[in-house]
């Protein structure tokens, strides 16, 4: 009868520790000093207003310094990820261009082609709501409007060569 309560004890102290750490995995994780960006390899906490990051399943995560090299990341993960699949991803985040509050990827839009320089230049900026984004877009004479799942590499390479398209010449 002791060996079983020791079992159940043991079996629920696992489980605890599963599930928090489960849960942990999906909430932002504030990068330290020493964190650079696995694309580009700078350190991403002097931008803190244009961090993305990718969270593991197993509590590990790779952090960039803006949305561009994490969709470079994303895109080609076997080469920048060690081991790690698009099906090991708990969570994506982005900095939110007003608020600069960390929210899900796939719960912004990202306006490309526009006016506003990251730390690595030309940018995929993330605007929660979509008028707030068509707004961002005039402002700042963007390109096109695209969700996270709308995104192809071809839009991450794109973004920087419709910066340098004469003004007449950018299509939505």
């Amino acid at each position: 009868m002791r060996y079983l309560k020791l079992l159940v004890i043991s079996f629920v102290f696992v489980l605890a520790i599963w599930f928090s750490r489960a849960s942990s995995a999906e909430k932002f994780i504030e990068p330290a000093k020493q964190d650079k960006c696995p694309v580009c390899g700078m350190f991403v906490y002097k931008y803190p207003n244009w961090i993305a990051q990718i969270i593991f399943k197993d509590g590990l995560y790779a952090v960039f310094d803006g949305p561009k090299d994490m969709f470079k990341y994303y895109f080609n993960i076997s080469k920048y990820g060690k081991n790690k699949t698009k099906e090991d991803i708990a969570k994506i985040y982005a900095t939110e261009y007003y608020t600069t509050e960390k929210v899900e990827a796939k719960d912004v839009y990202f306006v490309v082609g526009s006016d506003v320089y990251g730390p690595m230049g030309e940018e995929l900026v993330p605007v929660k709501g979509r008028k707030e984004a068509e707004a961002f877009m005039k402002e700042h004479k963007g390109g096109k409007i695209l969700t996270f799942e709308q995104i192809t590499p071809a839009d991450v390479s794109g973004a920087m060569k419709m910066q340098e398209m004469p003004e007449h010449d950018k299509r939505h």
